[in-house]
């Protein structure tokens, strides 16, 4: 049945108060079929599934690093721990580097763009992409001008609030699209824009979307809707294109499409849907994560202050007030380390998604068939009790050594790894650092009045990404 085409898919889309059932078992590859030796019957799916990643991970302190789940007649193959995880996706990237499409991920993108197809397509597709990304300043300079002039647009809507408490979502999410937009159609939108508020705001839905219990009565319908509506943005770019002038990564895909047309082959990647699905697939996983990682960072500072006053201690002493820049980060060793604890702890993505093999692998003992969906628990990996000293708790030591020089650790996959590791990272990496930093600088983040740090609430929402609970915060100015 195409409903159990994926973990993912299976434990958000079926509704209570029908069933679940997951076997786990092992299996040799001269062995047949191994018996059943757990059975789990599920009757709340909506509370199942906003554990599944931590039920996952308590599965694999029982039955190893490798286990398999049937849901329904689907078999997925999990993988948990950073050793394990680490082998598959970087040491046999190959085996374990196919893109696993549920089949609402499958009409939606039609096996185009660069997050779940596969083959030569997503080959081409990706090449292309972190070609013409890096062209347009993706991880440069040109990158951190961006940054620098949209934390000065963010500033200003703090400040409306004059410490007053607010939720900082919308704000959030339109500064870290601004980003990609600028690379992609080559223009940043004012965030009161009507279209841009809504391209946000349609983004934001299709990722609640995928993880919604709704989602295979509603998706399509909703789906119909958005694709048009972002169809004519790219229309409006293809009327105003200007060979000679490209504006972004819009332009320079509609310029190879001419070319190729023009010299009589048709029959390339380059084609309007291909263009459509990566746009999307690019400003999904530019946006999404990014900002839930700030909003987490800054939930996290107002939890515990003592961490915060470390941070802005740091950032005065070293940045003052001008403006910080990446080039800060090596001199910021203490704001660095709480950024990359923010990640871990955050979890943005806790189960990936989903891989599959592209050949029958024998791996760790365990044969697994080609075609098999996988996936790489990334939450087992960051919180992997073998790697982390504190695995569970807010710990910013993780990443500094006895010296309080900032510490790299092999467990810190939060981008994954691999083939398809996110092609984003490094942006990310340099838009969590600006905004982060120039946001502890400006502002003194606490819990509303009348809520201690100890009842602000870091229980998760969990959709297709991680989240934090809806809440507000105080942004009260320090300069």
């Amino acid at each position: 049945m195409d409903e159990f085409t994926s973990l993912h898919c299976t434990l958000l889309t079926l509704l209570p108060p029908r069933s679940l059932c997951a076997f786990m078992s092992r299996r040799h590859p001269s062995e047949g079929e191994a018996a059943c030796c757990f059975c789990l019957l599920v009757t709340s799916l909506m509370f199942y599934g906003s554990r599944v990643s931590l039920i996952l991970s308590n599965f694999s302190k029982k039955y190893g690093s490798v286990f398999t789940v049937y849901l329904g007649p689907q078999k997925v193959v999990v993988l948990a721990g950073y050793k394990t995880v680490k082998e598959a996706l970087v040491n046999r990237a190959d085996e374990f580097g196919e893109r696993h499409a549920m089949q609402i991920t499958h009409d939606y993108n039609l096996g185009h763009g660069v997050l779940w197809s596969n083959g030569d397509s997503w080959k081409e597709m990706r090449r292309f992409a972190l070609t013409n990304l890096r062209d347009f300043g993706m991880g440069k300079r040109a990158s951190e001008d961006k940054i620098i002039e949209e934390c000065e647009h963010l500033i200003e809507v703090f400040k409306k609030y004059k410490g007053k408490s607010f939720d900082f979502t919308k704000p959030m999410n339109c500064a870290v699209s601004n980003i990609i937009c600028s690379i992609i159609y080559g223009s940043r939108f004012e965030y009161d824009d009507p279209e841009f508020t809504s391209l946000v705001a349609r983004t934001n839905k299709n990722i609640q979307l995928v993880g919604s219990p709704s989602i295979q009565v509603l998706f399509h319908f909703f789906l119909s809707l958005r694709l048009k509506q972002n169809l004519r943005l790219f229309s409006r770019l293809k009327e105003t294109l200007n060979p000679q002038m490209c504006r972004g990564f819009v332009d320079s895909f509609l310029v190879k499409k001419q070319n190729l047309e023009e010299s009589g082959n048709t029959n390339s990647h380059f084609h309007n849907e291909n263009l459509l699905v990566t746009v999307l697939n690019l400003f999904a996983a530019g946006t999404d994560t990014t900002a839930t990682t700030l909003r987490w960072g800054l939930l996290f500072m107002a939890k515990y202050p003592k961490i915060q006053d470390q941070v802005q201690e740091e950032v005065s002493r070293v940045i003052g007030s001008r403006q910080a820049q990446v080039e800060d980060r090596k001199n910021l060793p203490y704001t660095d380390a709480v950024i990359h604890e923010t990640q871990r702890m955050g979890n943005i993505v806790p189960m990936s998604l989903p891989h599959q093999t592209s050949q029958d692998v024998t791996f760790q003992g365990h044969f697994i068939e080609k075609g098999t969906t996988v996936i790489p628990l990334l939450t087992s990996v960051l919180s992997d009790e073998s790697e982390w000293e504190e695995p569970h708790s807010f710990h910013p030591a993780h990443f500094l050594d006895k010296d309080g020089k900032f510490l790299k650790r092999d467990a810190f996959m939060p981008f994954s790894a691999g083939r398809r590791a996110c092609l984003g990272e490094s942006l990310a990496k340099m838009e969590l650092f600006i905004f982060f930093t120039t946001l502890m600088q400006q502002f003194r983040f606490t819990a509303p009045p009348g809520v201690s740090e100890e009842e602000l609430d870091l229980t998760p929402c969990v959709s297709f990404t991680r989240s934090p609970s809806p809440h507000k915060l105080c942004a009260v100015a320090c300069m």
